[in-house]
């Protein structure tokens, strides 16, 4: 059967959610039985976003083959359970990097490389590849940015072209927004209409129209719409706003997207699947009364999108401990030893976020002080992980000076340090220990518990590491390295067993956490904060 290819584009604004979209009818064609993966398309320089500021671009998600990749590539896996890899997300600097790199070669037997044909061909073989290596019925591809951007530009026209060149196997959904005027108190659909306007000044005719609202549109509003933009009445869906993103799905099922696009290109639309299990998890969201309260202390948490997996991965673990999550998000530079108590002292449990740099760093140590003389549960991830074994090397193996190496590089107490195999690395981007690796752990650890297994495999995306000459010293005071890498015996994971959960871990369990198999390390997290509570 060949595969069919469906993109997504926005217009009018960014931010309209056209990753939850993606994931939402990738999810709903997957209950269907059919085999669907989704890819992102970003219009930007950059080779990846692991170079970019999360205040510029939120979140940087981490994919199983170790490629730092955009945050909507977490959506895909926390709604679908498909694994992502580097194929999955493509930039603008890898389309231009791969086509120069072929003309230094002499691929291109001297000819003028220009934007058409060779770019256009190269974002097309992106696409296609994906379907064609893995044999998928479907293969759906969100075009970032907004219609109307110079950056877009070439990825529209390739979808031109495989419009034409695939027919009926290729479909083009369009996200936009209808802004409701308050002081007119009425909708307007001038915005979309523009929109769909400038999608076909560049030779696209949108088959599925979403349209983002804040307020329910009347079928008036949608067949105007309809009538305005060439589209079928029945192919004019709205998206309202919803309390969680994770009832996206249902809205679209409601409203029938799924069979649109079966129907659209040429597939038996059979019945309609019940989404057991996600209306289960969707009932225990609405049903739990009692909230659990988690401060996550990072220096990012001004940013909705900084931790985006961390909180999705809380708010999954809370719903199935029956709880409704609580996050209060407190900014590592703020806190200090004189506010402490009152900034954690209504806390259920910390979480002690990643990071990089010195920002921010003496507040997390204030935190990870205070929550180990209180016995608060604790979780710290990645730098969080590093800042407990700082923490606990200042305050009880007495060593003032204890620091990490890349705070301070010539601090005499290097309890974490730069991996060896980073030292001779001189390119920042994409060099980090990136990807998923394996951990033994030992099977008397809260960790394993919590796993019930002693292998696991998680992803990782850092540079320094826990300092192994020092692993005697911090066991014999009481913090136990839990678990390490079989290859290089680097220490994964900490723990302080006298306390009631008290664990940091190198890796990043939130990219493992999805909506029908939650991480259970967060699972477990949440649990042992319940249990203190009482």
């Amino acid at each position: 059967m060949d595969t069919k290819y469906i993109f997504v584009t926005g217009g009018v604004v960014s931010s309209l959610g056209k990753g939850i979209i993606s994931a939402s009818l990738a999810k709903l064609l997957q209950a269907r039985g059919y085999n669907v993966t989704i890819q992102k398309f970003d219009p930007y320089i950059n080779i990846d976003p692991g170079t970019l500021n999360p205040y510029e671009h939120g979140e940087c998600y981490v994919t199983v083959d170790g490629h730092e990749a955009d945050l909507d590539l977490g959506h895909y896996e926390r709604f679908t359970n498909i694994r992502t890899t580097r194929a999955n997300n493509i930039t603008t600097g890898r389309i231009y990097q791969n086509v120069i790199n072929k003309e230094r070669r002499g691929d291109y037997l001297g000819k003028t490389v220009q934007i058409i044909p060779h770019i256009t061909d190269e974002i097309k073989r992106n696409v296609k590849l994906l379907g064609t290596k893995n044999e998928f019925d479907f293969v759906i591809t969100e075009i970032g940015g907004t219609v109307g951007d110079i950056e877009s530009l070439p990825f529209l026209e390739s979808v031109r072209q495989l419009k034409w060149e695939l027919g009926k196997s290729c479909l083009c959904i369009h996200l936009t927004y209808v802004p409701f005027i308050a002081a007119a108190k009425e909708v307007k659909t001038k915005p979309t209409q523009h929109s769909v306007k400038q999608l076909q000044e560049v030779g696209i005719q949108p088959d599925i129209l979403v349209l983002r609202t804040e307020h329910e549109l009347s079928n008036e509003i949608r067949r105007k719409v309809a009538l305005f933009c060439n589209v079928a009445p029945e192919a004019v869906i709205q998206s309202i706003d919803v309390p969680s993103i994770y009832e996206v799905p249902l809205k679209m099922q409601q409203q029938k997207l799924d069979e649109i696009v079966l129907t659209k290109t040429g597939m038996p639309v059979g019945s309609t699947p019940e989404l057991k299990p996600w209306k289960e998890f969707l009932a225990r969201v609405k049903n739990a009364k009692e909230s659990v309260r988690i401060g996550l202390v990072g220096k990012y948490v001004e940013l909705q999108d900084a931790y985006k997996s961390i909180d999705e991965a809380l708010f999954q673990a809370a719903t199935y401990n029956d709880r409704k999550l609580d996050l209060q998000l407190i900014h590592s530079e703020k806190l200090n030893e004189s506010n402490v108590e009152e900034l954690l002292g209504s806390m259920d449990g910390l979480l002690i976020a990643p990071g990089f740099g010195q920002r921010g760093i003496e507040g997390k140590f204030t935190a990870i002080k205070y929550a180990r003389e209180h016995d608060v549960p604790t979780f710290g991830i990645c730098l969080g992980m590093q800042c407990m074994v700082i923490e606990f090397a200042r305050n009880v193996l007495g060593y003032a000076d204890a620091n990490s190496t890349e705070m301070e590089v010539s601090t005499k107490h290097n309890v974490i340090d730069l991996m060896e195999s980073q030292k001779s690395v001189s390119n920042m981007g994409g060099t980090m220990r990136l990807g998923e690796y394996d951990c033994v752990l030992d099977p008397d650890s809260k960790t394993a518990k919590a796993y019930q297994s002693t292998h696991i495999k998680e992803r990782h995306r850092h540079r320094f590491e826990f300092n192994s000459d020092y692993r005697a010293e911090f066991e014999a005071a009481g913090m136990k390295c839990v678990g390490e890498n079989p290859e290089t015996h680097l220490v994964e994971v900490v723990e302080i067993p006298s306390l009631s959960w008290f664990i940091g871990v190198q890796y990043h369990p939130e990219y493992n956490s999805t909506v029908l198999r939650p991480n259970p390390l967060f699972i477990d997290f949440i649990k042992a904060v319940i249990k203190n509570k009482k």
